[in-house]
C-alpha cells in the first residue's frame, strides 16, 4: 500500500471520529476519514479503538455506582420531536412571517384576478356618486331602458344603453358631463335604493384603439358604496348604490325577460 500524506487539518479532525463512522455528518470529518482509510496506521487505531470499546463495555458496573448515578444518565438523548422546534421563538416568528406573507400574496392575486379594462373610470365614479344629489341633474322620468334613446337624441351618445336587469327601473333625473379624461359620461339617478347608473366608454388598447372588451358582470367596492359593472358593445354601465356587492347581487342574478 503507497504512503499517503495526511494534512494537518485531517490529523486533527481524525482525532475527533467516532468508532462507527455512519454517525458522522460532519462533510470535513467525512473526507479526512476518507483519506484515512488509505492509511495503514488509521486501520490499526481503528481496530485498537473498537477492541477497547468493546472491552470497556464488558466491564459490569458496580453496584455502589449505579445507586449513585442511574444508569440512563449516560444515554444518547434522542431527537427532540417537532413540537418542541414548533414551540421555540425563533420557529414561531418565521412561521408567522411566512404565513402573513402567504395571506397577502393571495389577496394581491384575488385583487388581480377581479380586475377588468375600465376599473380605474368606475372607482373615480363610484366617489362621483357619493358627492351627488338628485337636485343636480336634469329630471327625466321615464323608464331605466329608454334612458339610451334619450341619450343619443339629445347628446348623440351610441349604445348607451341600459342592460335588460335595470331596464324596468324609473329614472330621477339624468346629466351627461366630461371626466378628468374627457370622456362622456352619462350619471342617471333611480327611484329605487337612490341608485345611480353611469355609462362611459371603455378603456382602449393603445395600439390599436380598440375597445378592451369583459365578458359577465364585475363587482367593485369603496368607502362603503358598492358597483357592478358591465361592458357592452365599447361603452360600460355601471350600477352604483350606498352599501355592498350584495345589496346589487339580486339584480344582476335576476333572469332576463
Amino acid at each position: 500500500m503507497s504512503a499517503v500524506q495526511l494534512s494537518r487539518k485531517d490529523k486533527m479532525l481524525l482525532h475527533c471520529a467516532p468508532i462507527r463512522e455512519e454517525r458522522v455528518d460532519d462533510r470535513a470529518l467525512r473526507t479526512a476519514l476518507h483519506h484515512a482509510r488509505k492509511t495503514e496506521a488509521f486501520a490499526v487505531q481503528q481496530n485498537f479503538d473498537k477492541a477497547a470499546a468493546s472491552l470497556v463495555q464488558a466491564i459490569p458496573i458496580p453496584q455502589e455506582i449505579t445507586e449513585w448515578i442511574p444508569p440512563d444518565t449516560f444515554i444518547a438523548p434522542t431527537r427532540r420531536p417537532w413540537k418542541n422546534y414548533a414551540q421555540n421563538p425563533a420557529f414561531l416568528a418565521t412561521g408567522i412571517a411566512v404565513l402573513v406573507i402567504t395571506i397577502i400574496a393571495i389577496f394581491q392575486l384575488v385583487d388581480r384576478l377581479n380586475r377588468f379594462p375600465g376599473e380605474p373610470t368606475a372607482r373615480r365614479l363610484l366617489t362621483t356618486a357619493s358627492s351627488t344629489h338628485a337636485m343636480m341633474l336634469d329630471p327625466v322620468k321615464t323608464d331605466a331602458g329608454a334612458i339610451g334613446d334619450f341619450l343619443f337624441m339629445k347628446h348623440r351618445l351610441v349604445h348607451y344603453d341600459v342592460p335588460p336587469e335595470f331596464a324596468e327601473l324609473k329614472t330621477l333625473g339624468c346629466r351627461v358631463f366630461d371626466d378628468e379624461e374627457g370622456q362622456r359620461v352619462a350619471q342617471v339617478w333611480v327611484v329605487e335604493k337612490k341608485m345611480q347608473f353611469f355609462l362611459f366608454p371603455a378603456e382602449r388598447d393603445p395600439k390599436t384603439g380598440k375597445a378592451r372588451e369583459f365578458s359577465g358582470w364585475r363587482n367593485l367596492e369603496q368607502e362603503r358604496w358598492a358597483g357592478v359593472v358591465k361592458e357592452d358593445k365599447g361603452v360600460c354601465f355601471m350600477a352604483a348604490t350606498r352599501g355592498t356587492a350584495k345589496d346589487l347581487a339580486p339584480y344582476i342574478s335576476k333572469p332576463k325577460n
